[in-house]
């Protein structure tokens, strides 16, 4: 496995747990030097200390430009450059049904999913032509940048923005060689979702609901961070503007078949709590039944 990274430094977001942990480490078994990025600085020191090469540990807001100039200045002042990024820092916000959704809430998810991703991105795009030596970029994506859901409304909005960062930034960064590519992870339970670990669609909803896809269970964060090395190493070297799902198989079942596992469950477990008492919910003779 040693090799593919040696002698590079990669700026990992969201480095103090889950998906950039695990890619934190992946990368650095691979030969890089790490810059760690989180709001959380304890954590992510923790991360780095467990790490196999050098790092740098920076704490910062990936919604703020200040703070995003800061890591990359302190990213390039400690390594002399930068050559690759994972740009994965990511909220989920609330499970709050849309009604009742604030615009404060939305809006702060956008900030992290969005913005962030954007201030990266753009970071790096100017990191390389000042270093004048193009690198590759891959965004943590998301299943929901690919499908609807009716939880999670602005974590969906926001990931199906993170596409369109991957499409553009690929398409004005292929002919300066930036590659951009994005991992678009399924159902892997990490602490993100472990504050909503009871709620439905939460983290131990999410083992459950795992065992309907093709592969018949919920994946690692080791597993995405084996995508999201291969995206950013040479073995990609022709692989841009994509976003590779590393999801079991949960986006290509066709859920009105039983043949792939999904659709055979009764829509009632999910639509009940879901619209009870908003005064959506359909009368009793209208006939919701289960899904065949």
């Amino acid at each position: 496995m040693r090799g593919r990274f040696d002698g590079t430094v990669v700026v990992v977001t969201g480095a103090a747990s889950g998906l950039g942990r695990a890619s934190a480490r992946r990368l650095s078994a691979e030969g890089a030097r790490i810059v760690l990025v989180d709001v959380d600085e304890d954590g992510a020191q923790a991360v780095a200390e467990s790490l196999e090469e050098e790092s740098l540990v920076v704490r910062a807001d990936v919604a703020s430009e200040q703070d995003v100039a800061e890591y990359m200045r302190r990213a390039v002042a400690r390594f002399g450059r930068v050559d690759h990024h994972h740009l994965n820092a990511g909220v989920f916000g609330s499970f709050v049904p849309l009604p009742d959704l604030t615009a404060a809430e939305f809006e702060q998810v956008m900030a992290v999913n969005v913005s962030g991703q954007f201030l990266g991105m753009r970071a790096a795009f100017r990191q390389f032509s000042a270093q004048r030596r193009a690198g590759a970029i891959v965004l943590t994506a998301s299943i929901a940048s690919l499908t609807g859901s009716a939880d999670l409304l602005a974590y969906h909005v926001s990931k199906h923005a993170v596409a369109g960062l991957v499409h553009g930034g690929a398409v004005y960064g292929g002919p300066l060689g930036i590659r951009v590519n994005a991992v678009a992870p399924g159902i892997v339970p990490t602490e993100l979702f472990a504050s909503a670990a009871q709620t439905l669609g939460g983290k131990d909803d999410m083992t459950a609901r795992a065992t309907t896809t093709p592969l018949r269970r919920a994946g690692t964060p080791d597993e995405i961070a084996a995508v999201a090395a291969f995206l950013l190493s040479d073995d990609a070297a022709y692989v841009t503007g994509h976003i590779v799902s590393a999801d079991g198989g949960a986006t290509i079942v066709n859920t009105v078949r039983p043949s792939g596992g999904a659709g055979a469950w009764d829509t009632r477990a999910v639509d009940e709590p879901l619209y009870r008492g908003s005064g959506n919910w359909p009368r009793e003779e209208e006939g919701r039944g289960a899904s065949s």
